[in-house]
């Protein structure tokens, strides 16, 4: 066993075998681990639930365990996964074994070809993750990891969040990252779209992959958070024209003016020798794992009696999503029509997202309910619905009386119902 040193064996839960540590942090430390019926090397991430709970950080444990089952993609770090004691949560992740890309940049700024594949890479991942729904925001190299191929995965989504965590007016207001990777307007403590913050860190990203050095460098903070909100900062002579005018337009304050990850992906700079993921095997991957999700809650409570589903809201709460074969365009135009239908009002937050109001008090003040539309493949689209404020029960009222009946003729199947299935065309 690598790094067992001839000390006795530890064996996790009778699954795996783990060795030496790794690496640790406040309240976790990950450990190399084999399992010992297949024999892979896996990475263990051990995390103590009393330190976790006097911390506060029982939703973040929670969240990121959501976030990594949703985001399955070949540059994100696989959760194999989750398995619990009544003092220990352990995360069994994919094992990396070409450290992280912030080594590299401090041998020094890399080759224009080399920097451009790590940032298609990103670009990829960071796209499928918003496709499920999921921002990350704390994208920096050192959460950037090789594999022994020299691919890119993207890991730590501790900070990550959910479209549950939008307030009224449809934006995050939570302050996090790390302050020379973040947008301005998380700094700023204002409302932000995640989608729009992560895309100014993949532009600081590529600025330092290029560069070997910050954009915004300075030894005061606040120096250095007047250069983020001014977008001050000067390109080394040896950048491309290309490379210039994309971080130009990636490091640009007003987040409605920053370019999109689409329009990224379009232009000819980008498309060198870039290889697009095939989304069937993301599909793939999340069928496994709801699989999982089931069969493990009730191993692990025979095991160590501690039952998961109290612990983690691992599954999104029922009839919140459903897939379609219909065009973004048109299931936007039935649900405006369902709204009105409803009598509730509706506010457009961007093209394909809007909120919508209920006019009438309830339990806990006027019901709120946002729908996103993502299209994930030709003729497969996503919706999905999060409650902002008000009752639970009558949100789940709103889906189950209201949007699924409105909306019938336009749905394929909500998630839990064979939805898997539907998505792979089988």
């Amino acid at each position: 066993m690598e790094g067992g040193g001839g000390a006795e064996r530890r064996l996790l839960l009778g699954k795996y075998e783990m060795g030496r540590l790794l690496g640790q942090g406040t309240f976790a430390k990950v450990y190399y681990g084999k399992n010992l019926s297949s024999g892979e090397s896996v990475a263990i991430k051990v995390i103590n639930i009393d330190q976790v709970k006097k911390d506060g950080l029982m939703e973040q444990i929670k969240r990121e365990i959501s976030v990594m089952h949703l985001v399955r993609h070949p540059n994100i770090v696989e959760l194999k996964e989750v398995m619990a004691t009544k003092g220990k949560i352990f995360f069994v992740m994919e094992y990396v074994t070409g450290g992280e890309l912030f080594a590299k940049i401090f041998k020094g700024k890399l080759k224009e070809d080399v920097a451009r594949k790590y940032f298609q890479q990103l670009i990829s991942a960071v796209d499928f993750c918003h496709s499920r729904g999921v921002s990350h925001r704390d994208l920096k190299p050192e959460n950037l990891l090789l594999d022994e191929k020299g691919d890119l995965k993207i890991s730590d989504f501790g900070l990550s969040a959910l479209p549950e965590q939008l307030w009224n007016d449809g934006l995050l207001h939570t302050q996090c990252g790390t302050p020379a990777y973040v947008a301005p307007e998380i700094l700023r403590k204002k409302g932000y779209d995640g989608s729009k913050a992560d895309i100014w860190s993949c532009g600081v990203i590529l600025f330092v992959l290029l560069a070997g050095f910050l954009p915004f460098q300075e030894e005061n903070i606040m120096k250095m958070y007047i250069k983020v909100f001014h977008a001050e900062f000067k390109f080394p002579p040896w950048f491309s024209l290309e490379a210039k005018s994309l971080i130009s337009k990636l490091l640009v304050v007003d987040s409605e003016k920053r370019l999109t990850i689409p329009a990224v992906m379009l232009l000819p700079w980008f498309k060198k020798g870039f290889i697009p993921i095939d989304l069937s095997i993301c599909q793939s991957y999340s069928s496994s794992v709801d699989k999982f999700k089931e069969d493990e809650e009730e191993q692990e409570q025979e095991k160590s009696g501690f039952d998961l589903s109290n612990l983690f809201e691992i599954k999104r709460k029922p009839g919140s999503m459903f897939t379609s074969r219909c065009t973004a365009s048109t299931i936007m135009a039935n649900i405006e029509s369902m709204v009105k239908g409803l009598r509730f009002e509706i506010v457009k937050l961007k093209e394909f997202k809007v909120k919508m109001q209920g006019n009438e008090e309830g339990r806990k003040g006027r019901l709120s309910v946002v729908a996103e539309i993502f299209e994930v493949a030709p003729e497969v689209t996503v919706v999905e619905f999060s409650k902002c404020s008000g009752d639970t029960l009558e949100y789940s009222k709103f889906c189950e009386e209201g949007a699924r009946p409105a909306l019938k003729d336009i749905i394929w199947t909500w998630q839990g119902e064979n939805s898997t299935d539907a998505i792979n065309g089988s």
